[in-house]
């Protein structure tokens, strides 16, 4: 799905429905203990609760990490077949990774998930299936892409607004980076277009027909032409003087938000839940949604996994099961903004016509089931979620003036190629 968030103790597990003795399966009173791992926010604080009022005998916590540190200690976890949560979210930048070990996870077809794959988009279902066949994840969200950006900001230095008129400003993201250099004609003082290359950088990527790997699962971003021309046209508006030089999920990056220090940012639908986080109510009605220079793409979504080390697997199971489907889905979308994986909720008025008030009650439900509806899906290899980080890092070194773009990409290529 998204990185976000500190990496939080046993003492401190976010959102707990209720809290007990970590590292017990059995909770006070007699009750199962189920934990569920996630990273971000998955729009699940209400849901817990509300599972949990209607299942007294369970007793749910969950624990939030940074998406790195996540999915680094999941597969130390497995490593070990011990400190795993009951529920292992996965993003999809890591689940080529883990279905490669589907020996660590419980096939979910084993429990019933055969007759519940209707549930979900087929190319969704299809990527958390093991080679042979087992399906180690429930899918969550997909990520979709859109533009969020501030309406005031787009205003003060002479730019249109209105949601229709700025998407007409960007069709390709050639003509985004040239009304980025307007922008900076009349910005306001310490204002920047963008807040950082690598958040740019990642929606070109998901564009793109190709992205790190081949099928084949081979390496290619070293030949990949698309990703270069993306890679240089970023570069380009990071020497421009567009970016605010943030990285995504940084606590730098949470202060631009609550600061306004950027005018735009790449928003796949669960980047609406950060940005409510952190630009908090006082930026209510400030920020609008509109489409995505270039039309379409993808960047990220998420599955459930259950662990085979859990103590409580079928009450895991249970549990996983009833968060992903589509009642389930619809509510987060309304709560946290999350893109539903469930086809069936694309045609569901309360869905297709839902408007989100903080976001100057822009559309979403039809913007982003549109965007749905035409996704082709990237093939993600088994170490895409590193290699996002790995970019990333490229970037910043070019934003920082470490290195220029072609000695950051040189290493970028030479690093994960190792």
């Amino acid at each position: 799905m998204r990185p976000k968030a500190l990496v939080l103790g046993c003492a401190a597990l976010a959102t707990a429905v209720v809290l007990s003795g970590c590292g017990s399966d059995t909770a006070s009173g007699g009750k199962t203990k189920l934990t569920i791992g996630l990273f971000g926010n998955f729009g699940y604080a209400e849901l817990l609760k509300e599972y949990a009022a209607a299942h007294p005998d369970v007793e749910i916590s969950d624990r939030t990490a940074s998406y790195s540190d996540h999915h680094k200690n999941l597969a130390a976890h497995l490593a070990t077949s011990s400190g795993a949560a009951d529920i292992e979210a996965v993003d999809t930048g890591y689940i080529n990774q883990f279905k490669a070990t589907p020996d660590k996870f419980v096939d979910l077809n084993t429990k019933g998930g055969d007759q519940l794959k209707d549930r979900w988009l087929p190319w969704k279902w299809e990527g958390s299936l093991s080679k042979d066949g087992k399906q180690i994840g429930y899918g969550t969200d997909i990520g979709g892409l859109a533009i969020c950006y501030r309406r005031d900001l787009l205003q003060n230095a002479g730019l249109p607004a209105d949601r229709d008129q700025v998407a007409a400003l960007w069709p390709t993201w050639q003509d985004f980076m040239a009304a980025g250099k307007k922008f900076q004609e009349k910005a306001p003082e310490g204002v920047k277009w963008f807040d950082g290359g690598p958040t740019v950088l990642n929606a070109i990527v998901g564009q793109a027909s190709v992205g790190y790997y081949d099928k084949s699962d081979k390496i290619v971003v070293g030949e990949n032409k698309e990703i270069k021309a993306g890679w240089d046209l970023v570069v380009d508006g990071v020497q421009s003087g567009l970016s605010s030089k943030l990285l995504y999920s940084t606590p730098v990056w949470n202060t631009g938000f609550k600061q306004g220090q950027f005018a735009t940012v790449t928003c796949p639908a669960w980047q609406m839940a950060k940005i409510k986080d952190q630009a908090g109510p006082e930026a209510a009605g400030k920020w609008d949604v509109t489409s995505v220079p270039g039309g379409g793409g993808n960047w990220g979504g998420s599955y459930l996994t259950v662990p085979k080390s859990g103590k409580n697997i079928d009450k895991a199971v249970e549990l996983a099961a009833w968060l992903t489907a589509p009642e389930q889905q619809a509510k987060v979308f309304k709560s946290a903004g999350l893109l539903p994986s469930a086809p069936k909720l694309y045609e569901d008025p309360s869905i297709v016509d839902y408007k989100n008030p903080y976001f100057n009650d822009a559309p979403i439900g039809k913007l982003f089931t549109d965007a749905a509806k035409k996704l082709n899906p990237q093939y993600q290899g088994p170490k895409a979620g590193d290699i996002q980080t790995a970019i990333g890092n490229a970037m910043q070194r070019v934003e920082q003036g470490k290195q220029n773009g072609d000695e950051s990409w040189r290493q970028f290529v030479g690093d994960v190629q190792k």
